[in-house]
């Protein structure tokens, strides 16, 4: 048996599915575990009181429940126990004196050849990595169908961008401005990254027209004036995945380094769409031109200096 354990934000989750979708489709038993939604996560962002850290507490909601089709087996205690062991003192010896027992494997890199041969494993990780589910995104499209929206505006919006050479343009700025995930995060989507992959759509496409998603509206409205932007500022709250749906229902894509966006261009189902993305998701990664072709077939790559790769 393969575990997936679903953790982390709407894009995070659904790439953990997409894998889990893999092993089924490879006839492989599999099962998700949902326990990281039970506990309360502890994130130490570095500030200190005296000699001791406080911690920030922050939840994430078990998004995959909002999606209408979407059906998957979750794992019991006894079946993710029987990999890792248990979290008291017999489980902690059995890691110690019995290693060969345990079988889990954490991500740590972008792509692991050999994860996809994996029959009796627990994985942890986020699986962006295009590579490991291409080839049935048919099928997750499928799959991944939002529930009618109680706002008739995202439908209007949606058919509005059905009918014209719409590109979406996600800019994320909110928490990658924070420190802690500035030195990660930021600076890799930057305003030359965001010009240039405006400029290369509007020379594929001349009557381009662009939605901008953001969760920095200000920042946006500031930024980007002209009759050829739409700002969408239309889903707020629980509501916020439908910002997704509605990149879907765009013809092109230009994403930021996010998986929430990597979705909606995922999603998208137009065959001839343009999906940019931007070279590297985080500041530890080295950008391999021939690698991530091979990884993300089907993408062109921008650097934070603005060039096409």
């Amino acid at each position: 048996m393969v575990i997936i354990q679903l953790a982390g934000g709407l894009g995070n989750q659904l790439q953990q599915y997409a894998l889990y979708r893999k092993f089924v489709r490879l006839g492989v038993e599999a099962r998700l575990d949902l326990s990281w939604f039970e506990k309360v996560q502890i994130a130490e962002r570095g500030r200190t009181k005296g000699n001791s850290t406080i911690p920030v507490v922050t939840k994430r909601e078990m998004e995959l429940r909002y999606f209408d089709r979407l059906v998957f087996e979750t794992c019991s205690r006894e079946e993710k126990e029987a990999l890792i062991g248990t979290d008291g003192i017999f489980g902690k010896l059995r890691r110690k004196f019995l290693p060969f027992t345990i079988h889990k494997f954490e991500e740590s890199q972008m792509y692991h050849s050999e994860l996809l041969s994996f029959e009796n494993m627990y994985l942890t990780g986020y699986f962006a990595c295009e590579k490991y589910y291409a080839d049935i995104l048919y099928d997750l499209r499928e799959k991944i169908q939002f529930p009618p929206s109680a706002n008739p505006l995202n439908q209007k919006m949606a058919e509005r961008m059905r009918s014209e050479n719409s590109v979406s343009v996600h800019i994320r700025r909110g928490d990658y401005l924070n420190p802690e995930n500035a030195a990660m995060f930021g600076n890799i989507c930057t305003d030359a990254y965001y010009a240039n992959a405006i400029s290369m759509m509007k020379g594929i496409i001349p009557d381009a027209h662009f939605y901008l998603f953001s969760d920095d509206i200000s920042y946006v409205k500031r930024n980007y004036i002209g009759e050829e932007y739409t700002i969408v500022d239309i889903n707020h709250g629980r509501d916020s995945f439908y910002d997704m749906w509605l990149m879907s229902n765009c013809k092109h894509n230009i994403c930021a380094n996010s998986t929430f966006s990597f979705w909606g261009a995922r999603l998208n189902p137009n065959e001839n769409k343009v999906m940019i993305r931007p070279t590297i998701q985080k500041n530890s990664q080295v950008f391999v031109k021939e690698e991530m072709e091979d990884l993300w077939q089907g993408w062109r790559f921008i650097s934070p200096q603005g060039k096409l790769m």
